[in-house]
């Protein structure tokens, strides 16, 4: 079992590297777009997004390893995370943004995995997440984890989904009727 373990941990960084990329790539290259609309609002629901994901890695003092069932679900949540991760990325091409905002020029987009779910860079987060806490966290920790990352996460929606009502107007609205936010087939 451990090193099952020791696999899938080494697995579990290698895939938090891969997520990163594109959004490191978009941080620290490429020219910078200034946004003409902020929502700052959503910057506290990436405080607690952040604050939960570092609750799935804390591996409290005497927690044991986890079952075989937790280690392959991790397993294969944290590939197919980062995927979807990167699938969202490439559908959203230049819009794409670490803090909820708007560029002069923004498109709203709802083809590829935006057709599936209309957040799904969150989506592919929360899996991450989900994968790190089956291998670290004890199961109080993962449900609070889990809980802090879903409520900053419906603080960044509403702030983002603000602005693209505001832009977008009945075009946006139909599209949030049709797709759901995050988790699909979730309403």
């Amino acid at each position: 079992m451990t090193s099952l373990f020791g696999i899938a941990a080494i697995e579990l960084l290698v895939m938090w590297a891969l997520w990163l990329f594109p959004f490191m790539r978009k941080r620290f290259t490429g020219p910078k777009r200034q946004s003409n609309v902020m929502a700052h609002s959503g910057n506290w629901g990436l405080a607690l997004e952040t604050a939960g994901i570092f609750c799935a890695w804390f591996w409290w003092p005497g927690t044991t390893i986890p079952g075989s069932a937790r280690i392959i679900a991790a397993m294969i949540l944290a590939p197919a995370a980062t995927v979807f991760g990167w699938l969202a990325v490439r559908d959203l091409g230049k819009q794409l943004r670490i803090l909820a905002g708007l560029y002069p020029d923004h498109e709203l987009v709802r083809t590829g995995v935006y057709g599936v779910v209309r957040h799904p860079v969150y989506a592919s987060l929360f899996l991450m997440m989900v994968a790190t806490g089956l291998l670290f966290a004890r199961w109080p920790v993962l449900l609070l984890a889990v809980a802090m990352y879903i409520a900053g996460t419906e603080i960044r929606i509403r702030a983002e989904e603000g602005l693209l009502r505001a832009r977008f107007g009945q075009e946006f609205e139909e599209y949030s009727r049709k797709v759901p936010a995050y988790l699909p087939f979730l309403r």
